[in-house]
């Protein structure tokens, strides 16, 4: 959405990755000027899915473009109201599939009734108000909410890293040499 609503070129996101950008024009848009349907709201499971948002936001951004009477790759006068009610959106559509997930762990005895835990980490824990929607979450039903500081809330790889550090600090099945591994992008 932040490559689509060409973010790079707003003058407060220049420098930002673009989910820092969605939050930082998101805080002070109103979330209520567009409207978008959850995703996946026909599946009663707790699978996460943001392509068909995706489309919509797409096709709402080409709507306004039309409207605005701008070229694709200009900036939306609106466009702060297009990051908050799509940062809306992807958190309710969070929360929605995290309570289901909390939900069937407890009917299946997964977790213990009493001190459960909710964990959440990686690039998503890094916004703030996903974060807040997940705490209230995690309150609302007796969790534990564990989040590490949004400085170590990053990509994958960073956190595939960070796994490494620590079993290797533990001493577990870490490699000494790469001899033989051979390395291919995608």
């Amino acid at each position: 959405v932040a490559r689509r609503l060409s973010l790079r070129k707003h003058p407060e996101c220049h420098s930002m990755a673009g989910g820092k950008a969605i939050e930082h024009l998101a805080q002070t848009g109103n979330q209520e000027l567009l409207t978008f349907r959850l995703p996946m709201q026909q599946y009663r499971n707790c699978h996460f899915s943001f392509s068909g948002l995706q489309n919509l936001v797409n096709n709402a951004i080409v709507q306004k473009e039309k409207e605005e009477g701008i070229q694709e790759g200009e900036i939306l006068s609106c466009v702060k109201d297009v990051a908050a009610a799509v940062q809306h959106t992807v958190a309710l559509h969070i929360i929605q599939r995290t309570y289901r997930a909390m939900l069937f762990c407890i009917r299946n005895s997964i977790l213990p009734s009493k001190n459960a835990t909710l964990v959440v980490s990686g690039g998503v824990a890094s916004n703030q108000y996903i974060r807040k929607g997940l705490q209230n979450l995690a309150d609302a039903n007796d969790f534990a909410f564990l989040c590490p500081p949004p400085r170590l809330c990053t990509d994958n790889g960073v956190m595939i890293a960070w796994n490494g550090i620590e079993r290797l600090r533990a001493g577990l099945g870490v490699l000494q040499s790469t001899d033989g591994i051979r390395y291919e992008p995608r």
